[in-house]
């Protein structure tokens, strides 16, 4: 049976209307003609067949250097898509009986960047694999080992044993052109040599929660499961990125690692099996414009110093709470994004020149980076005291909130002094609609240590105040603003 739409049905409706007046020899309406239909002009079709020749070359040159990666994964769990944000392919099989491991299939994208067989590919595509197989082009199907991983960014390198392949080479992220031409090129659901097209929609992306570094290039290139690892190239057969995650099947929204980090990571990944970045031991968030109210300073961009490891290299350059970073290596900072690409692309020893606002002074700070301490924080939640371990004291009732002393078990692992914890926050008060939650613990405000609610009411006298927030453990500006 065939289905029509209301809108179809409409357009039935009108054809059988003309139809019957001209078989009844009455008039159609003769007050609106319909032209007739014109070609298009042999300029128009000349510009549309040079377009579409342009993708065809490009999707020419790197199809060679792109590559299908299939991967066995042992597995005490029923077979499921593995890796947030691509389920990689669609694994085979179910969790062993008794106890057994089974083995689970998946497949992914890779690109070949060195002729000796050295690939990029994502993280979560060859991540505990215990087979990993490459598919060429060329029909040749090769083993392949890993040189090394970096979760922190999702990409990994891997080689196999071949001489004289194809490669692609890297573009440079820094110059792609939000709005230009993108072709992204992989397997999505095992469907090799796959190539779509779209626009570079966005820059700079993080805070995503997906990766510890995070600065995505977006897109609106059709991305699947399966097209995890592949190439996101320009019109000059480019690699821009290596794509990595998808919010939403089919939403066209699509993210890849920009080369800029991409082809440092590979480089070293591939050199020596690790990857080692440089760290300068803080903690940073944007200057909102609420926030730069609060500290007096015009707005316009900046990163605020929101956490300092007392013993990082920042600290020991005099870097302080509260500082406003405004520019590094010369470049002006307009968020804090900003400041963690340009440290991530530095190695451990660099030197980097920093503009440092405070108190309304602009100073200069020299910082050599150090390399990130390999301890893991502990797990907050493990480390989370209940609310009411200590007497409560009431707070300003204008601020809509009660803090308590925090007890000494959680002074301990916070690794503070002084400080109040939030115990009770008003719904629909001003500390509400700032985000505060029962549980934090509030270090400063307006840069002035809190060691009780009379320090809240006296930073908030004038009707707003900058709270510094100490929550599990992370520290974060919050602006507070009174009706």
């Amino acid at each position: 049976m065939t289905h029509f739409s209301p809108k179809s049905l409409r357009r039935v409706g009108a054809l059988a209307g003309l139809v019957g007046a001209l078989a009844l020899g009455t008039t159609a309406v003769h007050s609106q003609q319909v032209p007739p239909p014109t070609a298009p002009a042999p300029a128009t079709i000349n510009t549309m067949e040079q377009l579409s020749n342009g993708f065809v070359d490009v999707a020419s040159q790197t199809l060679p250097a792109a590559v299908s990666i299939r991967v066995e994964v042992e597995s005490h769990e029923p077979a499921m898509p593995r890796g947030f944000p691509f389920p990689f392919g669609m694994p085979q099989g179910r969790g062993g009986r008794g106890g057994a491991p089974e083995v689970q299939h998946g497949t992914g994208s890779g690109v070949i960047v060195r002729a000796d067989g050295v690939i990029v590919t994502n993280n979560h595509v060859v991540e505990d694999a215990q087979r990993i197989m490459v598919h060429l082009r060329d029909g040749r199907v090769l083993p392949a080992r890993v040189l090394g991983t970096d979760p922190a960014t999702d990409l990994a390198v891997i080689k196999i044993e071949a001489t004289s392949l194809p490669t692609a080479r890297w573009g440079d992220s820094e110059r792609a052109r939000v709005g230009e031409w993108v072709l992204a090129i992989g397997a999505p659901f095992g469907l090799e040599a796959t190539v779509t097209h779209g626009v570079l929609s966005a820059k700079g992306r993080a805070g995503l929660g997906q990766n510890s570094i995070e600065d995505y290039l977006q897109t609106d290139a059709s991305i699947n499961p399966g097209n995890s690892g592949g190439p996101l190239i320009n019109l000059r057969g480019e690699v821009l990125g290596i794509n990595t995650m998808i919010l939403g099947r089919g939403t066209g929204v699509g993210f890849a690692v920009p080369s800029r980090l991409a082809r440092l990571v590979t480089d070293q990944l591939a050199e020596r099996g690790s990857v080692s970045r440089g760290w300068i031991g803080l903690g940073l968030q944007d200057l909102t414009a609420d926030l730069a109210r609060n500290f007096n300073l015009p707005p316009g961009g900046g990163a605020i110093v929101s956490q300092l490891d007392p013993r990082g290299p920042s600290a020991r350059a005099g870097l302080g709470l509260g500082d406003v970073i405004t520019a590094i290596d010369g470049r002006p900072v307009t968020s804090s994004n900003d400041v963690v690409q340009t440290v991530t692309a530095h190695r451990p020893n660099d030197a980097l020149a920093l503009s440092v606002q405070r108190n309304g002074q602009t100073r200069q700070v020299r910082i050599v980076a150090g390399s990130r301490p390999d301890t893991e924080r502990p797990n907050a939640r493990a480390h989370r005291a209940p609310c009411n371990a200590a007497p409560r004291m009431e707070g300003p009732r204008t601020l809509g909130l009660e803090v308590a002393p925090i007890p000494v078990v959680r002074a301990r692992q916070l690794g503070v002094d002084r400080g109040v914890m939030v115990t009770v926050v008003e719904p629909g008060s001003a500390s509400d609609r700032a985000g505060l939650r029962p549980g934090d613990v509030i270090l400063q405000a307006d840069q002035a240590p809190v060691g009780n609610s009379g320090d809240l009411l006296t930073a908030t006298q004038d009707g707003s105040a900058a709270l510094l927030v100490r929550r599990n453990n992370q520290q974060t500006f919050v602006p507070l603003t009174m009706e």
